[in-house]
């Protein structure tokens, strides 16, 4: 029987593993608990590489080795079991997986992918290598919506694959392209990774969103760039798209008013074509839908322009802070607040022949004379009675805020420069509006403009802090269905479909956290995780040095596991370990989220290369898939490298946001 390499590589791995584990315990004077837990370690990995479910696996070596742990205790390891799956129920973070899930599976059967392929690379027609740039765009805001990877590979592949082969682009090439880009889906939030990073590592998953925006789009645009020069370079790689390709066709009423496709819209719509038999509601539609681009840049830059230049007048108030002094008093008597009673008047025993005694019955309570109450004598310097703080106003009620009005200043450069950009975009596109172009606009308004507006209103809310995770999650399910309603695709058995998908999903993900919490306190007890500090420490490693390795071994654990096994199992282990080396969890999970990238493309368990291959032609080999891959995944190393030389790709944004 003929066994095949990617087995071999399984197996050769499982071996290592099991020698390295073997050494370890062998070398070791004395086996202590801390040895088992790298031995529970050690078979957790080799048994998920054989096929265990990850979770029930995590569950199981847990349970094994907290009962060894506990010396047979079976009471103990089972109330550990119980309070670690009521720890995961209790974690309200994990409410956005589902909802995240089910938003996914709406937008993927309102079947917006093809009419966005398709529009997108038509408008980037003129680029080299114009159908991988598309798909890497349509991969990029699909993987976005939905951040299915499975989901994308699959559709892609049923779409953008043939339409690249047909166009003479190259296998690896076109296999790359779709792949890579897929997996984008769990880097970019709203990411379940990142969710799931965010509960176990205890980083907020609003930071860790709005880090990972930036280095998302970064490393699909090193994508983009890759694909560019290759077409560049190699053009047999990449050809252009021929003349037919390009051709759009003109609905009936514009072939009316336009004399070829490349007229200009604009000039067309305004003036028409003599005798021409359309009606004037069609050129007002026509005439409203070129014109909002230039309404949409009209209010951005209204509304922001009055949002930069305006500041708003402090309130003032007239009470100052207690214990503070207007200025220095000559008598060196305490200018107001709360001060301590004198030492020689404080609260004294009452004498002893004097006591508590009945007032005399002749004076009794009286009423207060007529007259003008006498004042009372002023209080000396030092005395203990509570006077109001000085310059504090007489009047009773809330103190009244200054009446000034807002000042203006001059608009920032930073504003001025981006709606410079913008305003030569939007001159540039009525420039070149051709009824061509106008058509593919109207092609842009039916599919990437909405799936943009409900990744930018989820997100937005999220980042503004105009909603938390679980909330936005909740918008974004609800405007899924609204979307798949208005593309006539919501039905009984999609709505069946995306529920049910969406419960084994979430089931997976919350009894993975289940079996990693078991896991890890089975690890903690035993002293494995201390066992593990002790050996990194006593390397003396740099921060550098530290991040290096860290990341390394992340790398190379995505060959073999899916990147739900490595935040599960191996980062309870990393994250202790940060405060020694003063690596910010924020930082470090921008990090992981990049590298995990890797888990879905590297071999043998390129999860990505067989949902590729599943629906690829049968000349397309596996071989040819992962050739494809190699070059991404070096892409994806650059990016981690850019990430770590400039930090401030990731925490930017938090910082500006939330600090």
């Amino acid at each position: 029987m003929k066994i095949r390499r990617e087995l071999w590589f399984g197996l050769t791995f499982m071996a290592l593993i099991v020698i390295g584990a073997a050494t370890v315990l062998l070398r070791a004077e004395t086996i202590t608990n801390g040895h088992l837990g790298l031995l529970m370690l050690s078979l957790v990995v080799v048994a998920i590489m054989l096929g265990f479910p990850t979770a029930f696996t995590l569950m199981g070596m847990g349970m094994l080795f907290t009962f060894m742990a506990y010396d047979r205790d079976w009471h103990r390891t089972l109330d550990l079991m119980v309070q670690s799956a009521y720890k995961t129920m209790a974690n309200d973070v994990l409410i956005a997986v589902p909802l995240f899930v089910f938003m996914g599976y709406l937008v993927e059967r309102a079947n917006l992918i093809e009419s966005l392929f398709k529009s997108l690379h038509l408008a980037l027609a003129r680029l080299p290598g114009a159908l991988a740039v598309a798909t890497l765009v349509t991969c990029t805001i699909f993987a976005t919506a939905t951040g299915i990877v499975g989901a994308v590979v699959t559709l892609m592949g049923l779409l953008a694959l043939p339409a690249m082969l047909r166009g003479g682009y190259s296998v690896p090439l076109a296999a790359g392209a779709i792949t890579a880009g897929g997996c984008l889906g769990i880097l970019i939030p709203p990411s379940v990774l990142l969710i799931v990073y965010g509960a176990t590592a205890g980083v907020s998953v609003v930071q860790l969103y709005a880090g990972a925006f930036f280095p998302g789009v970064m490393l699909a645009g090193l994508y983009i760039l890759y694909v560019i020069l290759i077409a560049k370079l190699k053009p047999q790689w990449a050809p252009p798209l021929s003349a037919a390709d390009r051709v759009v066709p003109l609905p009936p009423m514009s072939q009316r008013l336009a004399d070829s496709p490349t007229a200009h819209a604009l000039v067309g719509l305004l003036k028409g074509r003599r005798n021409a038999e359309v009606p004037f509601s069609h050129v007002l539609r026509q005439l409203a839908i070129v014109a909002l681009p230039a309404i949409v840049f009209a209010l951005l830059a209204g509304f922001s322009y009055r949002a930069v230049t305006t500041v708003e007048a402090e309130a003032r108030y007239d009470i100052e802070e207690i214990g503070a002094a207007r200025g220095s008093s000559s008598s060196g008597a305490s200018s107001g607040g709360l001060a301590e009673p004198p030492a020689e008047g404080g609260l004294q025993e009452p004498p002893a022949e004097g006591g508590l005694q009945e007032p005399p019955s002749d004076g009794g309570l009286q009423e207060p004379p007529s007259g003008e109450a006498a004042s009372p004598p002023p209080a000396a310097p030092n005395s203990s009675t509570l006077a109001p703080p000085p310059g504090a106003q007489p009047s009773a009620g809330a103190p009244a805020a200054a009446a000034e009005g807002p000042t203006y200043r001059a608009a920032p450069t930073w504003w001025i420069a981006t709606f410079a950009v913008f305003g030569a975009i939007t001159a540039l596109f009525y420039l070149f509006l051709s009824f061509a172009r106008l058509e593919i606009f109207k092609m842009l308004l039916a599919s990437f403009f909405p799936l943009m507006l409900l990744i930018l209103s989820v997100l937005g809310s999220i980042v503004l802090g105009l909603a938390t995770p679980t909330e936005a999650a909740a918008m974004g399910a609800l405007g899924g269905m609204l979307l798949a309603a208005a593309y006539r695709r919501l039905n009984l058995t999609v709505l069946k479909e995306s529920v049910f998908l969406t419960a084994k999903t979430s089931a997976m993900v919350c009894w993975l956290f289940v079996g990693s919490a078991i896991f890890s306190a089975a690890f903690a007890l035993l002293g494995g995780q201390a066992l593990v500090e002790e050996w990194v420490l006593s390397m003396n490693l740099t921060k550098v040095q530290f991040l290096v390795l860290s990341q390394v071994i992340i790398f190379l654990l995505g060959w073999p596991l899916e990147w739900t096994e490595i935040i599960v199992i191996f980062m309870p282990i990393f994250i202790p370990l940060l405060d020694n080396f003063g690596v910010d969890p924020l930082f470090f999970g921008l990090l992981v989220a990049m590298n995990l990238q890797t888990a879905f493309l590297s071999p043998p368990v390129a999860m990505a290369a067989f949902y590729l291959k599943g629906v690829s032609p049968p000349h397309v080999t596996l071989n040819q898939i992962f050739l494809g891959m190699l070059p991404f995944m070096g892409i994806q190393v650059l990016a981690i490298v850019l990430l770590y030389m400039w930090p401030q790709i990731g925490l930017w944004l938090p910082q500006l946001l939330y600090k």
